[in-house]
C-alpha cells in the first residue's frame, strides 16, 4: 500500500492542471485537444498503431459556491496548438503542366494568330468597302436625270447676230451668233482695265459663237441681252453692264459671266454639259 500511495504521488506531483468552467465551450476544448495527447500507456514502446478513438486523460469535477461546475484537465491540453494535417503541406509549388502543352511550337501558333488577324482585317475592309459602293450607288443620280444633264442644240437655226436662251440643268444659257464685227470688238478691248481680266479666245472655242451661263454674278439675276452700255447684255436689277465677250465693264458685279462646259458635235451641233 505504501508503495502504491507513493506512485500516486510521484504522478501527481509530475503533472500539472488546469481548471476550466463545465461549459459547452469548456467541454468541447477539452474534447478537441484530448485528441493530440494517447495514453501514457503508450509512451516510450516504440512504433504503435493509433487508436481508433483518442483516449481522453482523467478529469476532475469540482463544484464552487455558486454552485458552478468546473472541469479540471492536464494543463497541456489547453496551451497546446492545435496543427491540421495539411499545414504541413508545401502550397507554394506550381503543377507541372507540360503534359497539355502544344507540340507545335510558338512559331506555328504566332503565325497561325496573325494569319486570322489578316484574314479579319481583309474581310473587313471588303465589307465596309462594298457598303460605301452601295451607299454611293444608291444616291448617285438616275439615268433620267443623268439624259437631262446635257443638252443638244442645232446651232443652225440661229441667224448671225442674233441670241438663244435655252435652259440647262435649271439655269439659262446663252448662245451668240456674234458677227465678224463683234468678234473685233471683243478683241480690241485692253484686258488691263477689266475687273476681271479674259481673253476673247479663252471664253469661246469657236469666235463667232459664244456660249455663257445666263445669271448675274452679282446676286444671281438674269441680264437682258443685246443691252447695256457695251452692246452686251444688262443686268436691269442692280446695273451690271456686260460686254460682247460677257465680261463684266460697269456695275457691281464682281466677275464675268460664267462659261459651261460645251462641245460642238458633227452637223453644226453644240452639246452643253
Amino acid at each position: 500500500m505504501a508503495s502504491l500511495a507513493t506512485k500516486l504521488a510521484s504522478a501527481s506531483l509530475n503533472r500539472s492542471f488546469v481548471t476550466l468552467p463545465a461549459t459547452a465551450s469548456g467541454l468541447r476544448t477539452v474534447l478537441n485537444r484530448s485528441a493530440l495527447y494517447p495514453s501514457d500507456d503508450h509512451h516510450g514502446h516504440g512504433h504503435h498503431e493509433s487508436p481508433a478513438t483518442p483516449s481522453i486523460p482523467a478529469l476532475k469535477s469540482t463544484s464552487s459556491n455558486n454552485n458552478r461546475s468546473f472541469v479540471t484537465a492536464p494543463a497541456g491540453l489547453s496551451q497546446q496548438k492545435r496543427f491540421n494535417h495539411t499545414s504541413a503541406r508545401e502550397t507554394t509549388n506550381i503543377p507541372d503542366f507540360s503534359k497539355y502543352k502544344s507540340g507545335s511550337g510558338d512559331a506555328t501558333n504566332r503565325a497561325f494568330s496573325y494569319f486570322m488577324v489578316g484574314t479579319t482585317g481583309a474581310v473587313s475592309f471588303l465589307g465596309a468597302k462594298t457598303t460605301v459602293a452601295d451607299f454611293l450607288a444608291n444616291m448617285s443620280a438616275s439615268a433620267d436625270v443623268l439624259a437631262l444633264a446635257k443638252v443638244e442644240v442645232d446651232l443652225s437655226t440661229i441667224p448671225e447676230g442674233r441670241n438663244v436662251t435655252i435652259k440647262w440643268r435649271g439655269k439659262p444659257v446663252f448662245i451668240r451668233h456674234r458677227t465678224a464685227d463683234e468678234i473685233d470688238e471683243a478683241n480690241a478691248v485692253n484686258i488691263t482695265e477689266l475687273r476681271d481680266p479674259q481673253n476673247d479666245a479663252e471664253r469661246a472655242q469657236k469666235p463667232e459663237w459664244l456660249v455663257m451661263l445666263g445669271v448675274c454674278t452679282h446676286l444671281g439675276c438674269v441680264p437682258i441681252g443685246e443691252a447695256g452700255d457695251y452692246g452686251g447684255w444688262y443686268c436691269p436689277c442692280h446695273g451690271s453692264h456686260y460686254d460682247i465677250s460677257g465680261r463684266i465693264r460697269k456695275g457691281p458685279a464682281p466677275l464675268n459671266l460664267e462659261i459651261p462646259a460645251y462641245s460642238f458635235e458633227e452637223g453644226n451641233k453644240i452639246i452643253i454639259g
